[in-house]
């Protein structure tokens, strides 16, 4: 290893200071052959464009999924199923969990979805039939390419065209979800942001003025379970896994604003909107909005939440950049359990974070202050799971600090 990607340095978490040695994550694409697709192709654009993605991570939490010889899984908040999906690879029935309708549709899918029960046949057929539609301006056109700029007008047109047919004709089957999460995966791969629905860009991206076009999508094989719910809720409904992984909201950005166009396209409900982002008029309801994302409410809401998961071992991702300390973190997940240990890596930030600071205009108003950080995992449980589990993971940091209960 190269003394570029080793090096001591200190982190400050919140109420004391670790000293940590540093082993850049680097996955190796020989190695890790699953985080690829077919034919040595990236799976980049396989997921939607992500707050908070988990992609860098994915070679770490599959190690310690093998390490620790996992059956059964739990993703509670499972996002674009990313991590599930990982799991799900590594031979796991997996238990993914959401609140966002998108999310759970994503789940379903990806996760739900046994692949050897679907019929490629009949689902090329239906993207075939799909892709061949005419545009039908509506609402989503209407909303989304006229009064905003996220997506070229002729793509907004077959958006319509495409999620009215997959509701007329294929609801209540199990292509439906399929069908509705290539729909989705299609218009990001068409749109003109960075990454988040609160704004688009000044000027059309690149990628904006390409064709929509579904895709054959690389399901997967076994069995799995998508849940809508909150987290906390359900996880005190659940009976024991062998691997739960946790990936709270970190800070005030609400998912539910920042992907209101997948809400929108998942409900078929046309909502009515407000602002230059044409964000859905129930983003200022009190149930649409969530404890994770208030500075007061969040470190409880986690804590609780931690304490009614029922998992032989437990994984909690994070960051330096958080409303709760890694001291705080690790005591929450190593109560009653034996070993609490945690990760760090070195990270880039989201794109967002790193073009500067802009107005509602579109015009760079400041410069961010730093464009990396650093990602936690915690992996709390027996003492010897923890170690096997930690031993496992390739090109990670080391802790020097452990929480022993």
């Amino acid at each position: 290893m190269s003394d570029a990607e080793r090096g001591e340095f200190q982190f400050d978490t919140g109420h004391s200071t670790l000293a940590i040695a540093a082993r850049t994550l680097t996955p190796d694409r020989a190695y890790w052959p699953h985080v690829w697709g077919i034919r040595g192709q990236s799976n980049a654009d396989t997921m939607i464009k992500y707050l908070g993605s988990k992609k860098r991570l994915l070679p770490a939490i599959g190690a310690i999924c093998d390490a620790l010889e996992a059956t059964t899984a739990l993703d509670l908040f499972t996002g674009t199923t990313r991590v599930a999906q990982e799991l799900k690879r590594h031979e796991v029935e997996v238990t993914a969990v959401d609140t966002a309708r998108y999310s759970t549709v994503l789940a379903q899918a990806y996760i739900a979805t046994d692949e050897r029960q679907i019929s490629q046949p009949d689902l090329s057929d239906a993207i075939t039939l799909l892709n061949e539609l005419p545009g039908a301006p509506g609402y989503f056109t209407e909303t989304f390419c006229v009064e905003s700029r996220y997506f070229q007008p002729k793509n907004g047109e077959r958006v319509d065209a495409i999620r009215d047919r997959i509701e007329s004709d294929y609801l209540g089957t199990a292509l439906y979800p399929i069908l509705l999460a290539e729909l989705m995966l299609a218009a990001d791969r068409v749109d003109s942001t960075t990454g988040l629905q609160m704004a688009y860009l000044k000027q059309w991206a690149p990628r904006a003025n390409k064709d929509l076009a579904l895709r054959m999508p690389a399901l997967l094989e076994g069995r799995g379970t998508a849940i809508n719910g909150d987290a906390r809720t359900v996880a005190q409904t659940l009976g024991q896994v062998d691997l739960a992984y946790l990936d709270p909201p970190y800070n005030q950005h609400r998912y539910f604003t920042n992907y209101h166009i997948w809400e929108t396209l998942v409900r078929w409900d046309a909502p009515a909107h407000y602002g230059i982002a044409c964000k859905r008029i129930d983003s200022r309801d009190a149930e649409t909005k969530s404890p994770y994302n208030s500075r007061k409410t969040m470190p409880e809401e986690l804590r609780h939440t931690i304490a009614a998961v029922n998992a032989q071992t437990l994984v909690v991702s994070y960051n330096n950049e958080s409303w709760v300390s890694a001291d705080e973190l690790l005591d929450w997940c190593g109560q009653g359990r034996e070993d609490a240990t945690l990760l760090a890596f070195d990270s880039k930030r989201y794109v967002g974070a790193q073009i500067g600071i802009h107005n509602p205009h579109g015009d760079r108003v400041g410069e961010v202050s730093h464009v990396r950080n650093l990602e936690y995992l915690v992996v709390a449980g027996d003492r010897l799971d923890v170690a096997a589990a930690v031993d496992a993971v390739p090109g990670t940091f080391e802790q020097h600090r452990r929480a022993v209960i």
